[in-house]
Parts: C-alpha cells; structure tokens; sequence
C-alpha cells in the first residue's frame, strides 16, 4: 500500500524496492532526514563533487595514457618536439593534448579538479577546527579527514608525475632524495618504488597503478566512511539558527537538499569547464622531456606541495657523518618536520583540548570562532606557518620580481617561520576578544542607529536599536567559560589529574585557555539607563524615544 505522507514520485519506487528488498522502511525514514543550511557546510560538498569529476575524467584519460617508460621518437602534430626522443609516457601526454579530440580540455579539467579537491578539503577541515566541529563525537571523522587530505596530496604528486615531462620529474628527482634520506628504511622504499637506480624503467607504471586503482579505491572508502558516519551522527549546526544540542533544524533531504546538491555539482562541474576551456594549466610541451641533467628556471609544484618546497630551500645544508653513514639533515627535517608539525598537531588536537578543558560532552552546535579565542589563535598560528613557508617555495621568484637580494629573502623566511606564528596568534587572540566585547556591548546598549537626536536640554545622544531575535541568539550561543579544575576533590584529597608535574601543567593550560572570556548578557535587551530604539511606523516613519 501506498505512502501517503511521501510524495507519489518517491513512494511509488520505495514501494517497488520494498516488494523485492523490504528495505523502503529504511528508505522512507531517511529521505525525510533534515540538513542544515548553511553555505559553509558547502565546502566539503565541493570536495566530493570536485572528486567525483577526478574519476569521470581520469577514466577518459586512461584510455589513451600509455605508462612506459619505453624510449621512442616523437612523430606527433606538435612540431618543436618532432623527432626527439622521449618516454612513451611523455609521448602518449602529447598525444591526448593535441591529437585527442577533446583530450587537452579533459586534461585541463581534471587538473583544476585535482586543485580544487585538494582546496576545499583544505577550507572544509579549516571551517570545521575553528568553528570546534571535530569535537565529541566526531572524532573519527576529523581523522578520516586528516587521511583523505593526505592521501589527496600524495594522489596529487603522482598524478602530475605521470606525464614525464622535466617539471614533474625535477619534483619526482625532490621524492626520491626525500625517500633516500630516511635512515635505515629510506633507501628499501626508495628501491621499492622506482625499481632501481633513478629514474629507472618502473617508476611510471608503479605510480599510475597506485594513482588510478590504490589511492583512489582507499580515498572513496574513506569518503563513504565519513558520510556514512555524518548521516549517523546528523550534521553539526551554526549557532543561531534555531537548533539545540537535542534539535536539528534545516530541509528535507528529499525534495530540497537533493535538488541544491544536484545543482551544486552542475556549479562545480561548471566552474572546473570553464577553468579548464580558458586558463591554461600544465602546459607540459613547453617544458620538453625529462632529463635528469637539466632543471627549468622557476619551476613551482602544485600550491599543496608548495610547503615542502618552501622548507626545503630554507633549510641550512646540514648533514651528519658517524659510522660511515651520512644523515642529510637538509632534506630530512624539511620533508618530515613541517608536516609533522601540521598534521601531528591536527590529528592530538581534539584530544589535548579535552584533556586541558575537561570538556567530555558532546557537542552538537558549534562555536563561533571569536568565542574560543584560544583554539582560533592557535589555528591562525599554524596557517601563518603554512603560508610561510608555501611563499618560501617561491623566494627566487619573489627575489627576482621584487629585486631583492635571494640571500636577504631567503633569512627573511628563517625568521618568519618562527616569528609569524607567535604574532599570528597573539593578534587573533586579542581580535576575538575585541568581537567578544563588541557582541557584550550590543547585548548591552543595542546597535547603533546612525541618527543623532538633540533633546530639549540641548544634549545630543546617537540612537540605538536592540539587536533582532536572531542577532541575539546567535549571541547568546556563546558558552561561558567553565570553572578551574578543582585542585582537591570533596574529601580534601587532591585531584586526580592535579598532582605531579602534568598535573600542575594542565591546571595552567587550563588557566590559560579559560583565562579571557567576555560575559556576555543573556537577556537580549540593552540595559535602561542606554535604552534607545528606532521604530519605524511604516505609515508616519516618526522618531520616537
């Protein structure tokens, strides 16, 4: 029998399901499921559809991509390369770019893709650690993002290492010193994925297996993971827009959700067309073939790589000699600490916030950024670092375009790598308690109408208006500050947790973090001896007090 509370389109083939699967109970409870609405929940659904054309094109691709390292000579249309030799590989790129009817256009779409995968990955993890969204219970899926945007950039290394070409293989030459100058296992794993000597014969049909099939195959199951787990857990919400830590309020996934999403991808799939058609990218016939002897002048990797790069060309050329071994420290430290520091940081960060806060509830809405001034710095802070060293990998051209000494750019940086972090987070910190005395003082005095009244005495005073219902809920979103952890329990007995040199470490950490906090008051209206509205009369427009 027919459901009467779907509409006739979704229950006639839930009913159909149901006849041959009994599953539609499943399927009806669901298409009613609620998600919120807001356009920065958008950034991680530009990640998918941005993956989902990745796929579309990489098969388009692979039909005609030959992954051989096969010496041949070039007799394609391009006429600067007739005749030189080069890798099949290099060849078959050629090919698909001029010879393939619609080849360059798929080429360049699935580049800018891959850019704008790796890009709203990277916005989407950001909107979620400044607005506490990783908290409990969402633990799992801070980490599965922490996996996807790895393997994303070790899927983006590999891919515009494909085509052979001298740009991609100057960074595959930074890989394989990356991979040699790990101590003891560096040079096994450097063996295991180039087969042999640099470049050797099987680097590229090792790399393109695990770039179409391994990585992609392991980044669609973390991506149906996490929305696996998304759709159990709900979505977290803004605050101020009508939902509790008990309420969920937003659409329908059927009809509402489903269409914006449908048209969504249409924008997505949109914007990488149009980018692909009319802003060249890679233009990999410009570069020629890859020979280990020759390296092209400002040459730049994708902007994910562009932190390697950045801290390897700060990095003082240190090494270590013991025993008959030499440890590169110039190529070891860039490659593993500055990652390490991003991404380590990333993945104890929810678990060391709980630790220094006490904070194990769950956590359902979530802040806005200027009420955790802490966990906002300390993301300021570690941007900062980031940019840093992502301008670091272009000093030379930084030096060159702006005339400056290489030598004083590159000092430069070794400075603000450390500098820039600490007064990134000090400014930030001492922003969002300025944003917290602003939304204090609108719940106090009302916002500012911009209109001067003169009253009888003679005094002037500018009018305020309260603020609307939902300014005022979105204000008072804001939670207080929660008390010191105790030093002693009821029995007088100290604390677990309080006693030895961590103990004393997290009670000061916990200081700190609660240390400034704004009250603010909760009660929406601005207090008498302030009080001044503006109401408009949408017949008289009078001015009233």
């Amino acid at each position: 029998m027919a459901d009467t509370s779907l509409p006739k389109a979704v229950s006639g083939p839930l009913n159909h399901i149901d006849d041959r699967l009994g599953s539609s109970n499943f399927l009806k409870r669901n298409v009613k499921k609620v998600f919120p609405d807001h356009w920065s929940f958008l950034l991680g659904e530009i990640a998918l559809y941005s993956f989902i054309i990745l796929l579309l094109t990489g098969v388009f691709l692979t039909l005609w991509f030959k992954p051989s390292m096969l010496e041949v000579h070039y007799d394609g249309s391009y006429g600067p390369l007739q005749g030189v030799m080069m890798s099949e590989a290099y060849a078959s790129s050629l090919h698909i770019s001029f010879d393939v009817r619609g080849g360059l256009l798929m080429r360049q779409i699935h580049h800018w893709a891959a850019l704008l995968f790796v890009a709203s990955l990277m916005a989407h993890m950001l909107r979620v650690f400044f607005t506490g969204a990783y908290r409990k219970p969402r633990e799992f899926n801070w980490f599965i993002g922490l996996g996807l945007f790895t393997l994303a950039m070790v899927e983006g290394l590999f891919g515009y290492s494909l085509p052979d070409d001298l740009l991609s293989g100057a960074g595959l030459r930074i890989t394989q010193g990356v991979l040699e100058s790990i101590p003891v296992v560096g040079t096994y794993g450097y063996m295991f994925l180039f087969g042999g000597e640099f470049p050797g014969q099987d680097i590229i049909p090792r790399m393109f297996t695990l770039h179409i099939l391994l990585i992609p195959g392991i980044i669609l199951a973390l991506i149906t993971a996490h929305m696996m787990i998304m759709w159990h857990q709900k979505h977290t919400q803004m605050p101020g827009t009508g939902g509790t830590e008990q309420k969920v309020t937003g659409y329908p996934f059927y009809p509402v959700f489903m269409a914006k999403s449908g048209a969504y991808f249409l924008f997505t799939f949109a914007v990488t067309a149009l980018l692909g058609a009319f802003a060249q990218i890679n233009p990999i016939w410009l570069y020629g073939p890859y020979d280990p002897a020759a390296i092209s002048s400002g040459s730049q990797p994708d902007f994910y790589m562009g932190i390697l790069e950045g801290s390897l060309r700060l990095m003082p050329p240190w090494e270590i000699t013991a025993f008959g071994y030499t440890l590169s420290l110039s190529v070891l430290i860039p490659a593993l600490v500055p990652l390490g520091i991003v991404f380590g940081g990333a993945a104890v960060w929810p678990a060391l916030e709980r630790w220094v806060t006490g904070d194990h509830r769950n956590h359902h809405v979530n802040d806005r950024p200027r009420n955790a001034p802490t966990r906002t710095a300390a993301g300021m802070a570690m941007i900062s670092f980031y940019g840093l060293l992502w301008l670091a990998g272009a000093n030379d051209i930084i030096s060159e375009r702006f005339h400056i000494s290489l030598f004083a750019t590159t000092w430069f940086f070794r400075f603000a790598i450390f500098i820039g972090p600490v007064l990134a987070f000090i400014i930030t910190k001492r922003i969002c308690l300025g944003l917290q005395r602003s939304d204090a003082a609108t719940m106090a005095h009302g916002y500012e109408a911009g209109i001067i009244t003169m009253s009888p005495e003679g005094k002037f005073e500018e009018v305020h208006r309260a603020p609307s219902a939902a300014e005022v809920a979105k204000i008072t979103s804001k939670e207080e500050a929660r008390p010191p952890l105790p030093a002693v329990d009821a029995n007088g007995v100290p604390a677990k947790g309080s006693k030895g040199p961590v103990g004393h470490l997290r009670t000061r950490l916990n200081m700190w973090w609660n240390g400034d906090s704004i009250p603010v008051d909760g009660d929406g209206h601005p207090h008498e001896h302030h009080e001044q509205e503006l109401v408009e009369d949408e017949s008289r427009k009078e001015l009233t007090r």
